[in-house]
């Protein structure tokens, strides 16, 4: 049976949720004063969730975000002012062959307030018009073809592209807050902060796989802002400071930084990595990672089993391949000590627990096997894919 998901607001909490009647269980979102503070998960009885139920989710689950804003709310406390600064914005949207859920990313965006942001659709390597007759739609939208395939090419593609300042990047099957490119903006004012990635949430739970890939970890990283900087964060881990369907760039990352590695990422062997790989380099170069929890957005998750199976591997393939990457190119010795680390403490033990305690396990024991084989075929992948590119640019060259 599917989850039904909910975003409540804490201050308003309804009596009770009813017409529930074909879901087992509520995935609930919870807001305070208009910020994400907490996920519950709730059963449903007889089609519907209680007062009394909420409220002992809400003691028992909610953590140090929830009590941050019921204090603030509690005496009057309020940090969160509008920026005094003002940047001209471009949201972009990288997309192949997808317009239905393009179409639902871009009817969002169109209820975002009006800040004077540009709308930007790269459409990578498409199969057919489709894409352009969505974008076609709405006229706020500027379509830009590029015909190289790969995410990183695209996301490169969309920065030299743009003409604002704050590139702000979302994926075609995801669907902004209302508050997402203002929370993601008011950040920059630290000139030193290079990135911005926001919460993602899921926008169903409708099929087993899509549940399994919200207890896999989803794309969510919690609800306390944090901000990251190179002295106190090892950027090998830059995976963990958000992810590449809700992340905002200064357009000087080019010049400052580099461009998005296109050996990397969807459309490549390796899969995955390239958001990774960048919040890495950025770390690397000095400048500050924020991780702003406001900065919502919801992402549909892949439908079924086969689909999930296939990212997860892609997910171990692009790790390693970026990590590869870090050892042959960079000689980040530390990277072996990394790859050893998440082998002995993550993984293992992950597919251990699901092969001999599955039922204490949150994933079966095939989607840890689909990680671990992917990252054993990371290195081999980034040769691979570096090679293709390589070529690809040599034969573009003639």
């Amino acid at each position: 049976m599917p989850s039904v998901v909910l975003e409540l607001e804490f201050t308003q909490l309804p009596d009770k949720l009813t017409d529930l009647d074909r879901y087992q269980k509520a995935f609930i979102l919870l807001k305070y004063a208009g910020y994400p503070v907490a996920k519950l998960w709730l059963p449903v009885n007889q089609g519907m969730v209680s007062r009394a139920q909420l409220e002992d989710a809400i003691l028992k689950n909610c953590g140090e975000a929830f009590w941050q804003r019921w204090a603030e709310d509690l005496f009057q406390i309020n940090e969160n002012h509008p920026p005094k600064f003002s940047l001209t914005t471009t949201v972009a949207i990288c997309t192949r062959d997808r317009p239905e859920d393009l179409r639902t990313c871009l009817q969002g965006l169109m209820l975002l307030p009006d800040d004077g942001q540009e709308i930007l659709v790269i459409d990578n390597c498409p199969s057919s018009d489709a894409t352009a007759r969505v974008v076609a739609a709405f006229p706020r939208a500027r379509y830009v073809l590029e015909k190289r395939r790969g995410l990183d090419v695209a996301r490169n593609r969309a920065l030299r592209e743009a003409r604002g300042e704050i590139v702000a990047f979302i994926d075609d099957d995801a669907r902004p807050d209302p508050r997402w490119l203002r929370a993601l903006l008011a950040n920059f004012i630290d000139p030193q902060v290079m990135c911005v990635t926001g919460l993602t949430m899921p926008m169903e739970l409708e099929t087993e796989a899509q549940e399994f890939f919200e207890h896999y970890g989803g794309f969510g990283r919690g609800f306390q802002r944090r901000e990251f900087a190179r002295l106190t964060f090892n950027p090998l881990f830059g995976g963990q400071v958000g992810a590449g369907a809700n992340m905002a760039l200064r357009r000087s990352v080019v010049e400052q930084v580099g461009l998005f590695d296109e050996a990397l990422d969807a459309g490549t062997a390796t899969h995955s990595g390239g958001d990774a790989d960048m919040c890495s380099q950025i770390l690397r170069s000095g400048y500050k990672i924020i991780y702003e929890p406001a900065a919502l957005n919801w992402h549909r998750h892949r439908r079924s089993l086969p689909e999930l199976h296939k990212v997860i591997y892609g997910y171990g393939v692009g790790v390693y391949a970026m990590l590869t990457k870090e050892f042959l190119l960079n000689r980040r010795v530390g990277v072996v000590r990394v790859m050893w680390g998440w082998l002995r403490y993550g993984q293992l033990p992950g597919l251990f627990k699901a092969l001999f305690n599955p039922s204490a396990s949150p994933l079966p024991a095939a989607f840890y096997w689909d990680e671990l084989r992917g990252c054993l075929a990371g290195p081999k992948a980034y040769l691979k894919a570096r090679r293709e590119l390589r070529e690809q640019l040599e034969s573009e060259a003639v």
